[in-house]
């Protein structure tokens, strides 16, 4: 879980509401330039004290931490030495050679590092991060909005440890606390038991092309309905007449249903480029990778139907061709025309229904 520090500094008419939403979506931190807008914070969330002054106020009352420019209010460990009640954070503005060599003394050595960026590329923030590796300290990267943030949260594919967001208005410390929140929840693969194959004729098969390099245990589940899914293997293993793809997984008919972010399923045909959908491997750990482009093609389709131990019928139907592969216990990769009955496949088993992708409790039957 990535640090939310939530920046009223300049909130203005609508401070007393973005910290109210903030309170309610358990932001880690309220930052403020007046000790007095920190005072009704609760202790559950820290107060920061970023002043806008030269001068630190006299009182610190109701402050836990102060993040201070050292050009203008001095060195932290200085200060901290003469209030250790406090913490104390250093903030850096890189815009050069010289404040990024600050920020990353800062990052090794200060337990808070507050950094903001000039320019919107992102190297100076890598370099940053791989300066810091290991370091004990937090680093909290000023970011312009939600989007940013994301981005931020997954540098290096480590990220920065926080990001500070100063909201223009009510719902984006919500949309923060669930872009901090990161990845999907692993899952509970089950296992289960072909019980029959047949071929379906021609239809519209899809080949989720990804941004990612999926591991050989990896690939997406596929289902045709949304109680049961099958885990599809990638093409990362040697193929005979062509070459390993392994951004690839040929998943099934375009009517299947995948997961995506936040427990959501899509059909097959509803991925785009730029869109997200989950990578799940053999025991059952998840994370959200962008896709790259769907190819969409009529071939022949074979339907393969399997069982759970509890009884749940699931239903994939695929590309009927050797080259597509699903997974069983242990990451084996099987070739779906080598399928028999018995064969033991690796899946998903939700328990919601879904209604236009959403997780709900209600009646319903699939076919």
């Amino acid at each position: 879980m990535k640090l939310c520090w939530l920046d009223i500094r300049n909130a203005d008419g609508a401070k007393n509401a973005i910290i109210e939403e903030g309170i309610h979506q358990r932001v880690d931190a309220i930052v403020a330039a007046d000790p007095a807008d920190l005072a009704a914070i609760p202790p559950t969330v820290k107060r920061v004290l970023f002043p806008n002054a030269d001068a630190l106020p006299e009182k610190l009352d109701d402050v836990d931490l102060v993040v201070v420019d050292p050009a203008r209010h001095g060195d932290p460990a200085d200060l901290a030495q003469r209030h250790p009640e406090l913490e104390f954070g250093r903030f850096v503005e890189i815009v050069d050679a010289a404040s990024l060599d600050d920020a990353c003394r800062a990052a090794r050595f200060d337990h808070w590092s507050v950094l903001s960026f000039r320019d919107p590329t992102k190297i100076p923030l890598e370099i940053v991060l791989a300066a810091a590796a290991g370091a004990p300290g937090s680093i909290i990267t000023q970011v312009a909005d939600v989007e940013e943030a994301q981005i931020v949260f997954g540098v290096l594919e480590h990220g920065s440890d926080g990001v500070m967001l100063a909201p223009t208005r009510v719902g984006e410390a919500t949309n923060l606390s669930a872009a901090a929140a990161g990845g999907a929840a692993d899952l509970t693969l089950s296992e289960l038991e072909v019980v029959g194959l047949r071929r379906a004729g021609l239809g519209d098969r899809v080949c989720v092309d990804t941004c990612s390099q999926f591991r050989p245990d990896e690939g997406i589940v596929v289902g045709s309905y949304s109680h049961g899914m099958i885990l599809c293997c990638s093409e990362t293993h040697p193929l005979p007449y062509m070459p390993t793809r392994p951004f690839r997984v040929n998943a099934g008919a375009l009517h299947s249903y995948t997961l995506s972010e936040q427990g959501r399923t899509r059909y097959l045909s509803e991925l785009e480029a730029g869109g997200k959908v989950m990578a799940v491997d053999s025991a059952g750990r998840v994370r959200a990778i962008t896709v790259g482009r769907v190819k969409i093609e009529r071939r022949p389709m074979l339907a393969i139907d399997a069982v759970s131990a509890s009884g749940v019928q699931v239903n994939l139907i695929v590309q009927d061709d050797w080259h597509v592969r699903v997974l069983g216990p242990g990451g084996v990769v099987l070739n779906v025309t080598e399928l028999t009955a018995g064969t033991k496949l690796l899946g998903y088993l939700p328990v919601e229904q879904r209604h236009v992708g959403y997780p709900i409790d209600e009646f319903c039957i699939e076919k």
